[in-house]
């Protein structure tokens, strides 16, 4: 006999069982063979495909329509215009940009898919990922005429993790908030240690990306993390945006054991919180 069977919690997962008796001839009383096989990765890769060929060829249609029409201008009536060429060419670099982050977000979002179901084993201190986010963002906060403040938490922030990917989760938001932000506004990383309640549980660090922009709608909020999801379709493509940096967020802090909570009301700001636990002692 032979069923599938899924699992919710802690990620999503979906499993196929063989159940077949082990006797010889008549006999009643035997062992019986259980066989195991996981339907996950291939159900996820299955899934993934379907998803990029429906969300990819809607994105990318733009762009290319907008590139084929300028080459196509510029190979015929605009041939010998080199004012036309001055003002097509930026507006053609800016398009294939356009294409060049959506793919390299579809690809992160893929690899962090890939690896949802196994857990990161490697000891972080988050004190590293805030410094290291703090070198690299600030430049960019700079240039987006906003200043960024980084909290460190008072003593090493030790949990189970990859440090890259967690990284990317801190880049991903305080970008999001550079990026949707008010000009000359300001954007804060604070960090915070939740004690356990018992000697059973462990403790969870908090860090939480806060900015005084103009502010999120509540109906909006829970879909915020579901991929090519945006609050406003056009602001979000011209500021660069794609569509998944959310996404990509939500995904590893699955594999992360983690969550994300989102707090924003319009004119108020918003802030974004990253939840992760605690590392055993030892």
């Amino acid at each position: 006999m032979t069923v599938t069977y899924a699992e919710r919690v802690p990620v999503g997962r979906r499993m196929e069982v063989t159940v077949a008796p082990l006797t010889r001839g008549a006999e009643r009383d035997g062992n019986i063979l259980v066989l195991l096989r996981d339907l996950t990765e291939g159900e996820r890769i299955n899934q993934m495909r379907a998803d990029f060929i429906a969300n990819a060829s809607h994105e990318l249609r733009t762009p290319l329509a907008s590139l084929r029409g300028f080459i196509e201008t510029l190979q015929g009536t605009a041939k010998e215009d080199p004012g036309a060429r001055e003002r097509f060419l930026p507006i053609m670099a800016e398009q294939a940009s356009r294409m060049t982050r959506l793919i390299d977000a579809l690809l992160s979002l893929s690899r962090v898919e890939m690896n949802a179901h196994v857990p990161p084993s490697d000891l972080v201190d988050l004190n590293d990922v805030l410094g290291h986010a703090r070198d690299t963002l600030e430049p960019l906060a700079t240039d987006s005429h906003m200043t960024l403040s980084v909290e460190r938490f008072p003593k090493a922030a030790i949990v189970r993790g990859d440090r890259d990917e967690l990284l990317q989760v801190l880049q991903n938001l305080v970008q999001n908030a550079l990026k949707y932000g008010n000009s000359g506004g300001n954007v804060r990383i604070e960090a915070k240690h939740i004690p356990s309640l018992g000697r059973q549980t462990r403790g969870r660090y908090a860090i939480s990306v806060v900015d005084d922009g103009p502010g999120i709608p509540a109906e909006h909020l829970p879909r915020l993390t579901e991929r090519f999801y945006r609050v406003d379709v056009d602001s979000s493509r011209e500021k660069g945006g794609t569509g998944l940096g959310l996404a990509i967020v939500k995904h590893i802090l699955n594999r992360h054991r983690g969550e994300l909570a989102i707090a924003s009301k319009p004119g108020t700001g918003s802030t974004f919180t990253v939840m992760l636990n605690e590392a055993n002692a030892g």
